[in-house]
């Protein structure tokens, strides 16, 4: 019997099969610049490459930003305000963008959104985790403790989750900064 090969293993890379993975991939997914390098670097890692040229995976990824397929602020905005709306904050947002290895200039107009949106976040992550005046009841100090972890762990700065976890069920909590 003879043995199947694996999925991947089977076709080595070249510069055309290269510019073909990079170009499903950007049609699939939003992505930057890190994250598409990223991306083929662990394919040519799995598949091999077979040119005598190495990979020209920067001017690759250049070539595509020119032509518009990637914007790094582009995507740090969308990805700010996709974080925002399932209720993070804005230090998970940057740890987010870190990841995606957007540059500081590129994560300037996203920090904005996040900062701009961050009390519209925390009462949607209070909402959905029934922290606070969306609880059903008064909550024990050990439970407020797990609560106020869990707010910080999304990004939330401490002042602004600790008004959430501490208020009683059913109470208006007013946003001042």
């Amino acid at each position: 019997m003879k043995a199947k090969p694996l999925k991947n293993s089977v076709k080595t890379l070249d510069q055309e099969s290269l510019h073909r993975l990079a170009i499903r991939y950007v049609e699939r997914y939003a992505t930057s610049r890190k994250k598409l390098a990223d991306y083929l670097h662990r394919k040519i890692r799995e598949r091999q490459w077979q040119d005598e040229d190495p990979p020209a995976v920067e001017q690759l990824i250049e070539l595509f930003v020119a032509q518009g397929y990637i914007d790094d602020a582009l995507y740090a905005q969308n990805k700010a305000s996709s974080l925002g709306r399932r209720g993070y904050g804005p230090r998970r947002v940057a740890h987010a963008l870190y990841q995606a290895g957007i540059s500081e200039a590129d994560g300037r107009g996203a920090f904005q959104i996040s900062e701009e949106n961050k009390w519209v976040a925390a009462e949607k992550f209070a909402r959905k985790r029934k922290i606070g005046p969306y609880a059903e009841s008064q909550q024990d100090p050990d439970k407020c403790r797990k609560q106020l972890q869990a707010f910080l762990r999304a990004g939330h700065d401490f002042e602004l989750a600790s008004r959430f976890v501490f208020a009683k069920p059913g109470e208006a909590i007013s946003f001042e900064d």
